[in-house]
């Protein structure tokens, strides 16, 4: 995460923090209320998903801008359902990313256009019959990752702060909507839908 706050003139005198996970981006929001959040979804613990659902609770005028090397559409809709108000891939130019603070600043939505390209092709082709995972919520999406990055249940429940019953739910409801019954199978079905390399 980093954070830029503005005095007479975005970022013409920016302080600045960084953050090496979601919890430490989160203590660093509630400490600084910057005016500008700029977070990746992949972060160490709490995800940037997860992370911006947890600012925004607490705030829900807090600007975040997601800047990530993800450009699937699928990331892109679970954030901007969860609140970014912009979204820009770390292949864009350094100008475009002061350009996507300054519109977030100002509470404009704003896309990288490799990401708005990503969009408009998953709209076209029906995101739930093309994509699977554009039927999952959020939260859903967010144990998803966790799940195939190898989390245990007990890990994902601690760091979401959630029950484990609730995430046992949430696991099952995952295989559900993926329609797939074990794990092996929802490891391959990720694989195919691309969150594992």
């Amino acid at each position: 995460m980093h954070a830029a706050a503005e005095r007479d003139h975005p970022f013409l005198h920016a302080d600045q923090a960084e953050a090496g996970s979601g919890e430490e981006a989160y203590r660093r929001y509630v400490e600084l209320a910057p005016d500008v959040v700029v977070m990746d979804i992949t972060l160490p613990g709490a995800s940037g998903i997860q992370t911006l659902q947890h600012i925004l609770q607490r705030d829900r005028d807090a600007r975040v801008l997601i800047f990530t090397m993800h450009r699937d559409a699928t990331f892109v809709e679970k954030a901007l359902e969860s609140g970014a108000l912009g979204y820009v891939t770390k292949s864009s130019s350094p100008d475009l990313l002061v350009e996507a603070i300054c519109a977030v600043y100002h509470r404009r939505q704003t896309l990288s256009p490799d990401v708005q390209t990503e969009l408009a092709a998953l709209r076209r082709a029906g995101s739930t019959a093309k994509n699977p995972l554009a039927a999952l919520s959020a939260r859903e999406f967010e144990i998803l990752r966790m799940l195939v990055a190898a989390k245990s249940r007990e890990d994902i429940a601690d760091t979401l702060h959630l029950s484990l019953k609730t995430v046992l739910n949430i696991h099952y409801q995952i295989k559900s909507k993926l329609g797939v019954s074990t794990d092996i199978e929802l490891m391959h079905a990720a694989r195919q839908l691309g969150l594992i390399d």
